[in-house]
C-alpha cells in the first residue's frame, strides 16, 4: 500500500510580494484578454507572459489525463519561468467550483511528482483564490498601474 500523499500546498496570509503581483497579472490578463461571458477553463503554468496553457475543451474525462495535462505544463514551464506558478482561470464567482475540485487533485499529484511546491490557484475577472486554504484577493474594477508606479 502506497504512503498517503501530504497535503496539497496552500498559500498563507499575508501572501508575498512577488506571488502577489503574479497573481495580480494573472487576474488582469483574463480582463483584458478574454471578452467572452463564457469560456472554458484554462489551467496555467509559468508567469504571465510567460506561460503554457491547457484549454479544457472539451473537458478531460478523468483525473489521470488532468494530471499528464499539468504534468506537462509544469515541466515546459519550468524552461520558462524560475519560480512556476499554476493558475486555473474560468468564468464564475470566487467561490469553490466544479473545474477547481476537478483540477485540484491531479495538479497537486502533478506538483509532487516533479517536486515542485507549487498549488492551484483559481483566477477570474473578480481576483484570485487559494481552493486550499481559501486565502483570496478581490478587485471591483481591476485596472493595470499607471507606467510611474510600475517601476
Amino acid at each position: 500500500m502506497a504512503p498517503p500523499l501530504p497535503p496539497p500546498p496552500a498559500l498563507r496570509a499575508p501572501v508575498d510580494r512577488r506571488t502577489h503581483a503574479v497573481l495580480r497579472a494573472a487576474t488582469l490578463a483574463l480582463v483584458e484578454g478574454e471578452t467572452r461571458r463564457r469560456f472554458p477553463a484554462t489551467v496555467h503554468a509559468g508567469v504571465p507572459g510567460q506561460s503554457v496553457h491547457h484549454v479544457d475543451d472539451p473537458p478531460l474525462p478523468d483525473a489521470a489525463l488532468r494530471a499528464d495535462a499539468v504534468l506537462a505544463l509544469l515541466r515546459a514551464a519550468g524552461s520558462l519561468a524560475p519560480h512556476p506558478v499554476l493558475w486555473l482561470t474560468r468564468p464564475g464567482e470566487l467561490s469553490p467550483h466544479d473545474d477547481d475540485l476537478r483540477w485540484l487533485g491531479p495538479a497537486t499529484w502533478a506538483a509532487q511528482a516533479l517536486g515542485s511546491p507549487v498549488g492551484l490557484v483559481v483566477v477570474t475577472r473578480r481576483g484570485w483564490f487559494d481552493p486550499v486554504s481559501d486565502v483570496r484577493r478581490e478587485w471591483r474594477r481591476l485596472r493595470p498601474r499607471p507606467v510611474s508606479a510600475r517601476g
